[in-house]
């Protein structure tokens, strides 16, 4: 592997981050770019979802249904994420509004936020268990789909949307991109076996791949907490609520399963979160300040992914 192919392999994650925030700094602080915004974060979100969308494709490409399979870490997985998220909310209820309240807003989302489909990428390169973060990726995604909409409303009366309204949202966000993409890849797999093995071949570029999502990722987390107008002491509180979610999340994960590949994939299942689809839901149905918590997570989930995939590649050297 000749210097240039090692050095994008050991650090695609962080200069996808550095290059994300760089580039929405430099459209914020250029004013005749401006007149782009109105069509920009448009075509970066949607972006974004056609990344997410294509990465799960080629994890599905490479698995059978049959390997859809519920395990015993699943199970746990799933009870802390939505218990936390329930507590979290009934906590949120009894609170006033101010930076306290908000803080506890940010991290009942960053609980509830599902998996992200590039766990998958991770999960795979670091030689866990891709089959089983597939299988993980659909049931959080379900339960997130139906659970959000029960509480939030609840939590947030001032959105004006019913239960059924809130549903269909978040499904138009969530199943499109989880659904599709596992349907086509099936479909390719039981009627074009050659092109299902070409793409089989294919499917290990998925992690430059998921570089590109995640620069478009940091442009929409850069742009969260420019517009967001909080002061020094509500974003310090911010990174420390995001840094404690993030990383409780991946170790509650590894102790959650048993053996070093299953401990490996339930640490990426549960720690590594659709951050896109978390910024989204806290600036349409929250206190819009809350979508910072997704960017800033963001941040620290790929950054401890980029350390274990260092040392990944420091073992198999």
């Amino acid at each position: 592997m000749n210097k240039a192919a090692r050095f994008l392999r050991d650090w695609m994650l962080p200069c996808a981050i550095v290059l994300g925030i760089s580039l929405y700094l430099i459209y914020h602080y250029t004013p005749a770019l401006h007149s782009m915004g109105p069509w920009l974060h448009p075509v970066v979100s949607e972006g974004q979802r056609l990344v997410i969308a294509i990465l799960l494709f080629f994890q599905f490409v490479k698995i059978s249904p049959h390997d859809i399979k519920l395990s015993r870490w699943h199970i746990g997985a799933l009870l802390l994420q939505t218990g936390l998220f329930l507590l979290l909310a009934a906590a949120v209820l009894v609170m006033r509004p101010g930076n306290t309240r908000m803080l506890v807003e940010c991290a009942m989302l960053c609980f509830i936020c599902p998996t992200a489909s590039a766990a998958g990428v991770i999960t795979d390169r670091l030689g866990g268990d891709l089959a089983a973060t597939v299988s993980y990726v659909v049931m959080i995604n379900v339960a997130a789909t139906f659970l959000i909409p029960l509480v939030i409303p609840v939590v947030n009366p001032s959105a004006q949307m019913g239960f059924w309204a809130y549903v269909g949202h978040i499904a138009w966000k969530v199943f499109p991109v989880l659904i599709l993409p596992g349907l086509v890849a099936w479909i390719i797999r039981y009627t074009t076996h050659k092109l299902q093995r070409a793409l089989m071949r294919w499917a290990s570029n998925s992690f430059y791949v998921w570089g590109v999502g995640l620069t478009l990722a940091m442009v929409l987390a850069t742009r969260a907490l420019m517009l967001s107008g909080l002061g020094l002491w509500a974003i310090g509180g911010i990174v420390l609520i995001s840094v404690f979610c993030c990383f409780f999340q991946f170790f509650a994960g590894r102790k959650m399963g048993h053996g070093k590949i299953e401990s490996l994939t339930a640490g990426q299942a549960l720690g590594q979160k659709n951050t896109g689809f978390l910024i989204w839901l806290g600036y349409n149905y929250m206190t819009p300040v809350t979508s910072v918590a997704g960017g800033l997570y963001a941040i620290w989930q790929n950054l401890f992914n980029s350390w274990e995939l260092y040392q990944k590649a420091r073992e198999s050297d």
